[in-house]
Formats: structure tokens, C-alpha cells, sequence
């Protein structure tokens, strides 16, 4: 829709009901580099390291051998247990190492390294066609398991297990989040843009597999054009396919509004209970991308080899919407975009909820949906933290309405159970909204993960 610019915002605006909720912040949106990019395919590294726990639960385990052949597509490790996913060969090649590998934490972590073919085509060759049509709901989600599926906005949660609610739970509206509200990424924009048709497929495959009798696609009014495509792309969709009662809704621009707790308030005006799941009141959110690969690979019987990834920031000379082989390494990343002299942090994911990269061979993972490179003057400026003053900044833009100054306090003085029991710790989804507004320079949001690990570890002993 090259007739649509930012400037069409106030129009949008005014034709459709925008949706928000209490709270939150407006930080710089830094999408301006790379919104206007088509994605396009990022070479093969010589090497692909395959983490063989790139997803939450249990990490896969090997089915091949060192010095085994291997097509593109191919499972190379299968699910061990019922939260956890298999893993596919990104690319035909030969397998070099059944071990381990520096993950983004830099551990040692189970890992299985891929030589790529050099002179290899590298089409798809592992895969057998489904007819969605004939599946039942049973099926669809066996066939989402087999493919690896995890969730692409972040979290890398096995898709199979979120779309099975618990027993007695009945989802009648499935939330497909599009809002990408974390600053400099644009990789599920470029998605609505350039494969709408795939991402109503595979919304509606969800759909039936959760039998809601609802599917509502929420985007943030900072990006009128894609608005306007998946519409334009709804109405044909529906008219060609029958598909049932599907809704493209619009949502103000603010952080962190893609958030699951924040989506539900906004377009049902229902609350998820302190401690509970969007199933607890008949809702379940998916990313705008996760519904993409699976309308593009379950027909296909394909797995899942690659994803869409934003790479930005000033630190980098050639930045863009790419198409990346899971596994790809940092280093090689950096090479083929080109780091400047100036950069001085690397990202995976964005600066709000993201984590700075400590070794360049690290590789990118199911959930890895932005690499955001960044200079000196991109950072936040590293003044001296000071104690916090009480002027209750972070409470205003606290999305979730706790005290995150009150539990600031009790972390410096080691009362971690008191902050998950009296002032639902837990609930904390590490925004950074805190963080970012407070004037002492407080680092909030690090110190509630830190609690947190701590409660875990003093739970898992108990």
C-alpha cells in the first residue's frame, strides 16, 4: 500500500476505535531505519550452531551422528517430552559436532553444529503436504508440534503446548499480537505487509485448533499501511475461504502494549487473575509471526528453519528486515552487515526487553526476532545511581500497578519472599517501563529478575 505514510496516522484514527490501557510509556520508536525494507534472504554461514534448548522446557535431544549427511529440513533432534520441540536442519550439509556451544549467556549448552553444503541450492527437501481443510484441531496442533513451533515474539514458549488450555478451560477469542511495540524492531510489520495472506491462514488455523469462535489481529496506529493491507487482506480472505468471524483491530502507539496482560485489557477490557494465564478468562495471544510460519509450513509439512529478523541501530552500516537460517552466528552476522568502529552494545531482541550479547559466537534462536546494534550515543547515559528519592515515577507507568520503588527497597536488603508474597513479584513481566523513567537511575527491572531467580531457586529446594 505505497499510498499510505505516517502521516495517515490521525485518519486511521478517526475511522476506527483505538484501544490502549492504563499506564505505560512512550519511548523513541527508532523504527525508521528499516519499516521501508523488504525482507530479504541473508546468506548461510559456513557453520550453524544449533542450541539444542532454544526454547522454554526441556532441551531437545540429538537424532543424528557426527559426519551424518543431512537435507535441509531434516530433524535433527526430536522433542523430549511433552514441553519441548524438535529442531530442523537449516540447510543440507554435514554434521560436525554432537556437543556443546556458548549460548547467549555464555554457558556451555547441548548444541549440534551444521556444515553447510557451499555449492548447494539449499531448496527444502524434508516435507510432506497436509490438506489444513481435513484436519481436525487434534491434528492441527500434532502437526505444530512436529514443525518446532515456539512462540516469535520472545518468550519461545512450545506453541503446541500453549495452543492445549488446561482441562475445564474454554478460549473463545484468540488475540494475534501485531503491535510490536518494543523500539527499533520491524520484522512482524514487514511480515503484515508482505505475507498477509499466510498470517490469516495461519490465524485461522489457531483458531480452529482452539475452536475460539473469534480471532482479533491487534495493531499499534504507528503503522497505518500495514493496517490497511491485512484489512484489504481479510476481506478477501474471508470471501474466498468462508473463514469465520475474523477482525482486524487497532490499538494506540505505547509501550508495552504487545504485552498479553495489556492486548486482553485493551480490546476485551478483561483482566488476567495475579498468578494466572489469558485461558483463565477464554483467551489465548499469539504473534503476529508465529501465525505466519505456521500458515507457511503446516500445509507444507515443514519445520522450522528460519525467521524473519530486524537487524538496526546506528552501529550498523547495512541494516534490515532479513530472513535468517536459525543458528546463523553473531559474528558472521556482524560481518555480512557491516559493524561500525563506534558500536558498543549488541542486542538480541530490543532495548526495553532485549539482552546485550557477551560473545559474537553466539547464535540466533527460534526466539531471537531483532538484533539491534548500538552506539555510544544510543545508550543510556551511565550516571551514578542515587537513592530513590520517593517521587513515584515508576509507579504511574508501572502497566501492571505495583510499587516498583517498595520492591527496589526490599531487593537491596535481600527480602525476597516478602516481595513475592505480599507484593506479587511475580507479576512483574520486566518491562523495564521503571527502569526507563526513573530519575535516581535505579536499575529496577534487573534487580526484580534477580529476585525472582532467587524465589525460584528457594521454591525448587522447598
Amino acid at each position: 500500500m505505497s499510498g499510505f505514510s505516517m502521516a495517515d496516522i490521525p485518519v486511521l484514527r478517526h475511522l476506527s476505535p483505538v484501544r490502549s490501557f492504563p499506564h505505560g510509556i512512550h519511548p523513541p520508536e527508532e523504527k525508521d531505519a528499516t519499516r521501508s525494507l523488504p525482507i530479504r534472504r541473508f546468506p548461510f554461514a559456513p557453520f550453524l550452531v544449533l542450541l539444542l534448548s532454544q526454547h522454554a522446557g526441556r532441551p531437545a535431544r540429538p537424532v543424528v551422528r557426527e559426519g551424518q549427511e543431512v537435507a535441509r529440513g531434516q530433524p535433527v533432534a526430536e522433542a523430549d517430552g511433552f514441553v519441548s520441540v524438535p529442531i530442523h536442519a537449516p540447510a543440507s550439509g554435514i554434521i560436525r559436532k554432537v556437543g556443546h556451544a556458548l549460548d547467549m549467556d555464555g554457558r556451555m549448552a547441548p548444541a549440534i553444529v551444521l556444515e553447510p553444503y557451499p555449492g548447494s541450492d539449499q531448496l527444502v527437501a524434508w516435507g510432506k503436504d497436509r490438506d489444513p481443510d481435513s484436519m481436525s484441531p487434534r491434528e492441527i496442533v500434532g502437526a505444530i508440534r512436529d514443525m518446532g513451533m515456539v512462540g516469535l515474539g520472545g518468550a519461545a514458549f512450545p506453541a503446541h503446548v500453549k495452543f492445549t488450555p488446561p482441562e475445564g478451560r474454554v478460549i473463545d477469542t484468540l488475540i494475534i499480537n501485531a503491535a510490536e511495540c518494543e523500539p527499533y524492531l520491524t520484522a512482524d510489520h514487514r511480515v503484515m505487509l508482505e505475507m498477509p495472506e499466510k498470517v490469516l491462514l495461519g490465524t485461522s488455523l489457531i483458531q480452529k485448533a482452539l475452536k475460539a469462535s473469534r480471532a482479533l489481529i491487534a495493531i499499534e496506529d504507528n503503522k497505518p499501511d500495514a493496517i490497511a493491507r491485512m484489512r484489504e487482506a481479510l476481506a478477501e480472505f474471508q470471501s474466498g475461504n468462508g473463514a469465520g468471524n475474523m477482525e482486524v483491530r487497532v490499538c494506540r502507539t505505547k509501550y508495552p502494549q504487545g504485552a498479553e496482560k495489556m492486548l486482553t485489557k485493551a480490546l476485551l477490557n478483561r483482566e488476567i487473575p495475579s498468578g494466572g494465564l489469558p485461558a483463565d478468562i477464554g483467551v489465548m495471544v499469539s504473534n503476529v509471526t508465529t501465525a505466519s510460519e505456521i500458515g507457511t509450513l503446516l500445509p507444507r509439512g515443514q519445520g522450522l528453519i528460519e525467521r524473519v529478523i530486524t537487524i538496526t541501530g546506528r552501529g550498523v552500516e547495512r541494516p534490515g528486515n532479513y530472513l535468517m537460517p536459525i543458528g546463523t552466528p553473531l559474528s558472521f552476522i556482524l560481518e555480512q552487515v557491516g559493524m561500525k568502529g563506534q558500536a558498543r552494545e549488541v542486542l538480541f531482541g530490543g532495548p526495553m526487553m532485549g539482552k546485550a550479547v557477551a560473545f559474537v559466537e553466539t547464535p540466533i534462536t527460534k526466539g531471537i526476532s531483532g538484533i539491534v546494534v548500538m552506539e555510544e550515543e544510543e545508550l543510556p547515559r551511565k550516571s551514578r545511581v542515587y537513592p530513590c528519592i520517593r517521587c513515584g515515577e515508576c509507579i504511574n507507568v508501572c502497566p501492571m500497578y505495583l510499587n516498583p520503588s517498595t520492591l527496589g527497597q526490599l531487593a537491596r536488603k535481600n527480602r525476597f519472599d516478602e516481595m513475592a508474597e505480599s507484593l506479587n513479584l511475580f507479576d512483574c513481566f520486566e518491562c523495564g517501563c521503571c527502569s526507563y523513567v526513573c530519575p535516581a537511575n535505579i536499575p529496577l527491572v534487573q534487580s526484580f529478575r534477580l529476585s525472582k531467580a532467587v524465589v525460584r531457586e528457594r521454591m525448587a529446594a522447598k
